[in-house]
């Protein structure tokens, strides 16, 4: 089956493309650096010609909130319309837990954007809302930093390794479509204090952690369900002290 991963040179398409790989499939690495554009439309055709399964999991190059709006609206807009053109017959995103709730966040309503656009495509389809991965806790901890203080949160968070994403997409894409949303997080709920603590102690900083209800996540306050999925959520496998230890080696 021909499967093509927007944004397959990436930390995700990457896994991505190399789980189905391995189960025989026949797999496009679609992203600017293979020749195919979503933005530009470059390479579009060509690439989807003959697809029957698409994932989306490219990301804007920009987190400024005009910037990251146009880049989903239009690759998103882009994209789908090829789709239709060659007769895909199933479309999978990727998108993040708790968009729906944040409406402060750009980065959120863009991703909102992305899915009512899927929603509206008329295109059979399985959107992965994950929470945010280990990877990205110490770009978290950075942009919340003072100096040597971090304020961050004692709301919920429920972190996911990028391996569990890359296992829950290959599972969802091999399987019938939705036409919904499943939810995947983490095996452990705690602070996002406590996850920032944990993170600094692996790996040796020094700077030092501190709790405020007030401290904004990229432009939103959070509470307990601003990041957490449902009852209904796949967990991943992978256990945040197991991912801190791999960094240590």
């Amino acid at each position: 089956m021909k499967i093509v991963v927007i944004g397959g040179t990436g930390l995700i398409g990457t896994k991505l493309a190399d789980r189905l790989l391995r189960k025989g499939h026949d797999v496009i690495r679609a992203a600017p650096s293979t020749g195919v554009n979503t933005i530009t439309g470059e390479g579009l055709e060509k690439a989807l010609s003959g697809a029957e399964i698409v994932i989306d999991v490219a990301n804007s190059p920009s987190f400024e909130e005009r910037q990251v709006l146009k880049f989903f609206e239009a690759s998103g807009h882009n994209l789908l319309a090829a789709e239709v053109a060659a007769k895909a017959r199933r479309h999978v995103a990727l998108s993040v837990v708790g968009i729906d709730r944040l409406p402060e966040c750009g980065y959120f309503r863009a991703k909102l954007a992305q899915e009512n656009l899927i929603r509206a495509s008329g295109i059979p389809y399985t959107i992965l809302r994950a929470t945010q991965f280990f990877e990205f806790i110490g770009g978290i901890v950075d942009t919340s930093a003072d100096g040597q203080i971090v304020r961050l949160s004692p709301a919920l968070f429920q972190p996911v390794s990028s391996e569990d994403v890359a296992d829950a997409l290959a599972d969802v894409t091999l399987g019938a479509p939705v036409n919904g949303i499943v939810e995947l997080a983490g095996p452990e709920r705690l602070s996002l204090d406590d996850f920032a603590r944990k993170y600094l102690v692996a790996t040796k900083d020094p700077r030092k952690v501190v709790a405020d209800i007030h401290a904004r996540y990229f432009g939103a306050e959070l509470d307990d369900r601003s990041l957490t999925p449902g009852g209904n959520a796949r967990l991943g496998s992978v256990r945040f002290e197991d991912w801190l230890a791999g960094l240590r080696k």
